[in-house]
């Protein structure tokens, strides 16, 4: 009797351990993309070898390594997965007991490295659309830890696009350069097998803004977003009064003669000021690189960013990049130290794009994001636009289905 309470006893220990344990490490850097690019836009595209694999990788911080599974859903494209389980791909969507690396000792801020290439005889995607992943507990998928976005594409019909320059009327002549824009119109031919009355519309993501993507729905118009139908199967979507922006602000955290201790400032040659008027270099359009995990200088730094805004600019300022994937968070908001806006972060060493936004805090939401008043709006921006064709497919119980993609660069539009 005595032996089996001592036995109950370790059991239920082992049991609160593993409870104390399971969330006793913090999932970092984590990042999806094209598998061949780090920098590249996380899209499998089936009609392309150089894009028809996607790689996840991030780091651990922990004192041991957790077993972990990652699970795929697909989604609608509002981004919510879907419950249907005849869409579920049971059995083909989980990457079960995750293969994770020791990351050299010197390395600080994590200890271990996981990475990944999709799809592979364990995972699938047979559905085209919009797909999300989740890293989870084994024992209970509820409990998630990270998760990310990324599409799937079998094509079915071929779009065509084309980038012209606008000019949009402000009464203030002091934003006139605000009024750069532009606008794009895409088109196609619907094939036979496929139903006119089920085309949905045409999303653009613009560089790597997956959060503010646009959709051109075909139930909702306005002056801006329309399109032209012959009645038949020839479309053509329009958006216009898009404003090009500017290239992207870059952070080199590669030079470890520079960045070579745990505190340091974003910009070692001084404190960045508005690119309302000044034009930057190129980007990786809206990517990062970052140095090989496993180099052992691939460390963790906490890292000031220090930006002097014009008085005219009363709006709180965030921080966005390819850092936190494009997503403006209250988190992110810089605070005031006498004039000199500030904001420190974790980041691995590396390359990041990333910007400075103003916006509104409404309930815990930004709101009246303006992309363009600190970091200027040039025709000459060589921005990366993926456009998605979007058909309300009946198979299966019906999903929103991609059946047309393509990518397009307004500096080789400019160029043509």
């Amino acid at each position: 009797m005595r032996r089996n309470i001592l036995k109950l006893f370790s059991l239920y220990i082992i049991f609160l351990n593993s409870l104390f344990f399971a969330s006793d490490f913090r999932i970092k850097s984590l990042r999806i993309y094209s598998a061949n690019d780090q920098s590249s836009f996380p899209v499998i595209y089936f009609s392309d070898l150089n894009e028809s694999k996607i790689q996840i990788e991030f780091d651990l911080e922990g004192s041991y390594i957790p077993n972990l599974n990652i699970v795929f859903k697909l989604c609608d494209k509002n981004w919510m997965p879907y419950e249907n389980a005849f869409l579920a791909n049971i059995g083909k969507n989980t990457e079960y007991n995750l293969w994770i690396s020791r990351l050299p000792l010197r390395v600080k801020g994590a200890q271990y490295h996981y990475q990944g290439v999709f799809p592979n005889q364990n995972v699938s995607f047979p559905y085209s659309g919009k797909w999300k992943f989740f890293i989870v507990d084994p024992h209970n998928k509820n409990k998630i830890y990270g998760e990310g976005k990324f599409y799937v594409v079998y094509p079915e019909v071929k779009l065509s696009a084309s980038i012209e320059k606008l000019r949009s009327q402000y009464s203030n002549q002091e934003l006139a350069i605000l009024g750069r824009s532009i606008g794009i119109s895409t088109s196609f031919i619907l094939p036979d097998s496929l139903y006119s009355f089920y085309v949905k519309g045409i999303e653009i993501v613009e560089n790597y803004k997956i959060p503010h993507s646009i959709f051109i729905d075909r139930e909702n118009q306005s002056q801006d977003k329309f399109f032209e139908w012959n009645g038949s199967n020839r479309f053509t979507f329009v958006i216009q009064n898009l404003r090009p922006g500017n290239e992207y602000r870059q952070i080199d955290l590669t030079d470890i003669n520079f960045y070579n201790q745990q505190n340091v400032n974003a910009h070692y040659d001084g404190i960045e000021t508005s690119n309302l008027f000044k034009q930057n270099f190129r980007d990786f359009n809206g990517g990062s690189y970052l140095v090989d995990y496993f180099d052992e200088y691939s460390e963790y730094m906490n890292v000031n960013f220090r930006i002097r805004t014009p008085e005219n600019v009363i709006n709180p300022i965030f921080l966005v990049g390819s850092f936190n994937n494009w997503e403006v968070q209250p988190e992110y908001e810089l605070f005031d130290d006498d004039g000199l806006l500030n904001l420190r972060i974790e980041l691995k060493r590396g390359i990041y794009d990333y910007v400075y936004v103003t916006g509104e805090i409404v309930n815990d939401q930004i709101k009246n994001i303006d992309w363009n008043i600190l970091e200027g709006n040039f025709w000459e921006t060589k921005n990366e636009y993926n456009i998605f064709l979007y058909y309300a497919s009946q198979e299966k119980g019906g999903y929103d289905k991609i059946i047309g993609y393509l990518k397009i660069n307004s500096g080789e539009q400019w160029r043509n």
